[in-house]
């Protein structure tokens, strides 16, 4: 029996590039990050350490490269086709072997344009479609309007948790549990998900 399959490095889309990140992309990363810091900080926990230097950036790029390579966890950078950071995106295996969660952030001055929909609905395709996997999970702050939309728009169910359980939002500092969104492979087909083209390589 053969390694499970995994999610390719690079996702294409008409508007956008989804790649795995390099230790090269680290200034523009941080340039991302720090034009957006009042933007972020209002809902990424991991935000709430920036700024942070450009060697710690190249450290974080190559951990995520690493962990890529490994299987363990797929972080991408979003671009757009000129090759400017938009946000971040990745597919996350926190939920074991059958799910894996989609998580995003678009950088202040390119919100409002629909990258995070896109964004999420082609890796929802990809575990889907490449990875095989049974279910895809977003997790969102309740209060953050706009990410809410994110999901809803795309036809995932919305709860408030799953399998019954309560799910904390990743690195909250009060430990508050998330809006929960899920998506079936049953399901997945009738949604709008699929209207969403992507090429991998």
């Amino acid at each position: 029996m053969g390694e499970p399959a995994r999610p390719p490095f690079v996702v294409e889309t008409e508007r956008l590039v989804l790649r795995c990140w390099e230790p090269g992309d680290a200034a523009a990363l941080k340039a991302a990050i720090d034009s957006s810091l009042a933007h972020l900080q209002a809902w990424m926990p991991w935000a709430a350490k920036e700024p942070t230097s450009l060697a710690e950036k190249r450290k974080l790029l190559r951990a995520f490269r690493d962990d890529f390579v490994a299987g363990a966890n797929f972080v991408y950078g979003i671009f757009d086709h000129d090759g400017e950071v938009v946000g971040g995106t990745g597919l996350h295996a926190r939920r074991g072997p059958t799910d894996l969660e989609i998580g995003y952030w678009i950088r202040a001055d390119r919100t409002r344009r629909g990258y995070a929909t896109e964004a999420a609905a082609v890796l929802t395709r990809v575990a889907f479609e490449v990875v095989e996997i049974d279910r895809v999970v977003i997790l969102v702050d309740p209060r953050n309007d706009p990410s809410l939309g994110v999901p809803r728009k795309l036809g995932f169910a919305e709860g408030d948790a799953l399998d019954g359980v309560l799910l904390p939002l990743p690195g909250d500092p009060e430990g508050r549990a998330g809006t929960v969104f899920s998506l079936s492979r049953s399901d997945y087909p009738s949604t709008a998900v699929v209207g969403y083209r992507f090429t991998a390589r």
